[in-house]
């Protein structure tokens, strides 16, 4: 794939390096520590400690979070961001280029097809992050926010793609990005406030094959994405058709069951299997019309 040489981005914001978490809305203040601690180991302070595991038991609530309201000042809840001395790789800060110059691409794409379209940010983080969404760790793999409508992603996934899940190549990369953009045009386009709904209305496995559907869609949008950039750019090589099918099929979700243990629960899909994954990146990419993909209405998927 050609993309050096490509403008990138500017929607980004680089937390590599920076760990998330949540507390009182007054910020932590350390000054609090010595007198609490003294509390807390003094008769008193078993009393307290008494009082505070009764009233979680009675009200559901967790005790830690009225500490937190003393170590932060109270009134609310609230992100912190701590610092580390982190210094990327030479691979990495190639790979966040990589990941600017497609969230680019993605920009061109459906600011040409959709009128006002919304540019997602994408956040880069290493371990942990905090989104609107919740706290996520490196495990979660890439999502989509839509409370922020932001993505998010751990470079060190594109390392596990290639070696946990033997799907190399940067167009398999590339397509992990577009498909999560798939998530924010599924945003925009008021489907993601009807699953939304739908969560509150149908029974876990009937909620579960919409999920399924979801998905699929956003691998179809992911097609289209590929389909147009393709024809503004020609930037696609010999082989990087085939790399980006080959990561749909090692994510389909029976694909991973089976590997995990060794097996197949059809009811539990919630990203569709390997071959439906697939078929909805390709018609996308075959067609690149936006009307091909009502994965929610299709008979058969």
């Amino acid at each position: 794939m050609k993309w050096q040489g490509n403008r990138r981005s500017s929607n980004v914001e680089d937390r590599r390096g920076k760990s998330s978490g949540r507390m009182g809305g007054g910020g932590f203040n350390p000054m609090l520590i010595g007198p609490l601690l003294k509390i807390l180991f003094s008769k008193t302070g078993l009393v307290i400690v008494g009082v505070l595991i009764a009233f979680s038991v009675l009200t559901g609530t967790n005790p830690l979070s009225f500490l937190n309201g003393l170590l932060g000042g109270g009134g609310g809840s609230q992100g912190f961001t701590t610092e580390s001395n982190y210094t990327p790789s030479a691979e990495e800060d190639r790979l966040a280029a990589f990941s600017e110059t497609i969230l680019a691409d993605t920009e061109d794409v459906w600011n040409a097809l959709l009128e006002n379209y919304r540019e997602p940010t994408l956040v880069l983080f290493s371990g942990q992050v905090s989104s609107a969404c919740g706290l996520a760790s490196s495990a979660t793999g890439p999502f989509y926010c839509p409370g922020d409508e932001k993505l998010y992603i751990d470079l060190s996934f594109f390392k596990e793609m290639e070696v946990k899940l033997n799907a190399p190549g940067d167009f398999a990369q590339a397509y992990v990005i577009a498909h999560e953009v798939g998530h924010h045009i599924q945003k925009i386009m008021g489907i993601t406030s009807q699953m939304e709904q739908l969560r509150r209305e149908v029974s876990e496995k009937e909620y579960n094959q919409y999920s399924v559907r979801l998905e699929l869609q956003a691998d179809f949008l992911a097609g289209v994405w590929a389909h147009h950039s393709q024809q503004s750019k020609g930037w696609m090589e010999r082989g990087d058709l085939e790399e980006a099918l080959n990561a749909a099929n090692a994510i389909g979700d029976d694909r991973l069951q089976k590997q995990a243990t060794g097996r197949v629960m059809p009811d539990s899909f919630t990203h569709g299997t390997s071959a439906q994954r697939m078929k909805w990146f390709k018609k996308g990419f075959d067609s690149g019309d936006l009307s091909q993909g009502d994965t929610f209405n299709a008979s058969t998927l």
